[in-house]
């Protein structure tokens, strides 16, 4: 039995949805908080002071010598990742995404921050559009939430994948003001492809720092 087709305004209801939940309420708040420096008793009177250790030379810490610490380092080192594929041409952006569905052929899971880059390139190369409730329009450009979509049907993550890129994208917008969907903010009156993609940007870099 084929999977139903998820449509741009049918994810924006389901990150929203998922982004309320307190499971995702726990990771999307305080993820930008650093753990406090320890602090030592000080004498009555005075400041507590932050606990720092000044060693002699930073060199006294190691137990093996720099140049083998370098040399197993470098042994360590993850292949070099293959080169990706680049996005299918003009022709590619206005196809039907079930044409391209053979992509998705042993492709590896992505995290979410790495799926919205993805999604950036897609508006990118192919185009942002803004008209309501369509996963494109006639030059095959795609909505925000349609870059989503489009980059799972390429091969760049799963289903999972894009709901959890979907609920950074509301966190986002939650934290500059916007209480609604990410398809009313996209199709606002005045709103541009420049302001798109500096979503995409602040998303991208809160969920990396998230370690997703």
């Amino acid at each position: 039995m084929p999977t139903p087709t998820l449509t741009p305004d049918q994810l924006d209801v389901r990150a929203a949805r998922l982004h309320d939940t307190e499971a995702w309420q726990q990771i999307v708040s305080g993820w930008d908080l650093a753990t406090p420096e320890p602090l030592f008793p000080s004498s009555p009177g005075t400041a507590e002071q932050p606990l720092v250790s000044h060693p002699a030379d930073w060199r006294d810490l190691l137990s093996v010598p720099v140049d083998q610490l370098i040399a197993d380092s470098a042994r360590a080192l993850p292949a070099t990742a293959p080169r990706e594929r680049p996005l299918p041409g003009r022709l590619g952006a206005i196809l039907p995404d079930r044409l391209h569905s053979w992509r998705r052929i042993g492709q590896p899971e992505v995290r979410p921050s790495v799926h919205l880059a993805y999604a950036r390139q897609i508006l990118t190369e192919w185009g942002w559009q803004n008209t309501p409730y369509r996963l494109r329009n006639a030059r095959g450009a795609r909505c925000i939430c349609g870059a989503l979509l489009t980059a799972h049907r390429l091969g760049y993550g799963s289903r999972g994948t894009v709901d959890r890129a979907g609920v950074w994208l509301v966190a986002e917008l939650r934290s500059q003001g916007w209480t609604g969907l990410i398809g009313p903010w996209n199709r606002h009156p005045g709103r541009t492809a420049a302001d798109a993609l500096a979503l995409i940007d602040a998303t991208i870099s809160r969920a990396a720092r998230a370690g997703q």
